[in-house]
């Protein structure tokens, strides 16, 4: 259900066509939902449908442009409605951790170097955030808007900290190769 509301989000920070759309989900959205471009040209094709955003008039036939897309009352109503609406927070899944607590029965044959790999990932990602935060986010931009964006990126900073040191703290507790049962 979130994807319509990302999309409409992006649309009322911006007007866009859905490579631009993808472009945008690419470089920032896409940190915390993603989707591919056919996704959310499928998606804009409902929005549409449902009277949500519409097509801008293009200058020039519509075959073969890009058509650019923004959002129409009903659609800013319905990001209103969906933002003030209670969610629960949803439960964590995540594969590494069924995958160590299977290494617990099976044996970790692999998983350290994995665990190497994930923490060289989260730290290249701790990294980009916090270049995106001096970049994006000096003291002078104050405004409420930022403030929130602000938290969005800070909830990945933390997020991503908080693997890194997990994974570090994981690597130092990994045990020598936990042996199946039936093995000896």
């Amino acid at each position: 259900m979130s994807l319509p509301h990302a999309i409409l989000t992006a649309l009322l920070e911006k007007p866009s066509s859905g490579l631009e759309l993808t472009r945008r989900f690419d470089k920032s959205i896409g940190y915390f939902w993603s989707a591919t471009h056919q996704q959310i040209y499928r998606e804009l094709g409902r929005l549409e449908t449902d009277g949500l955003i519409r097509a801008l008039p293009s200058e020039q036939p519509a075959r073969g442009q890009r058509k650019s897309y923004e959002v129409l009352p009903a659609g800013r109503a319905e990001l209103a409605r969906w933002t003030a609406a209670s969610q629960d927070p949803r439960p964590m899944r995540d594969t590494l951790l069924l995958r160590m607590r299977a290494a617990a029965v099976v044996g970790t044959a692999g998983l350290e170097e994995d665990l190497r790999r994930h923490l060289e990932l989260h730290r290249r990602q701790l990294a980009e955030y916090e270049e995106i935060e001096k970049r994006d986010f000096p003291p002078v931009r104050d405004s409420s808007q930022d403030r929130l964006r602000h938290l969005v990126l800070r909830a990945g900073i933390d997020l991503e900290t908080f693997w890194t040191r997990w994974l570090t703290h994981a690597l130092e507790e990994f045990p020598e190769d936990v042996p199946g049962p039936g093995t000896a």
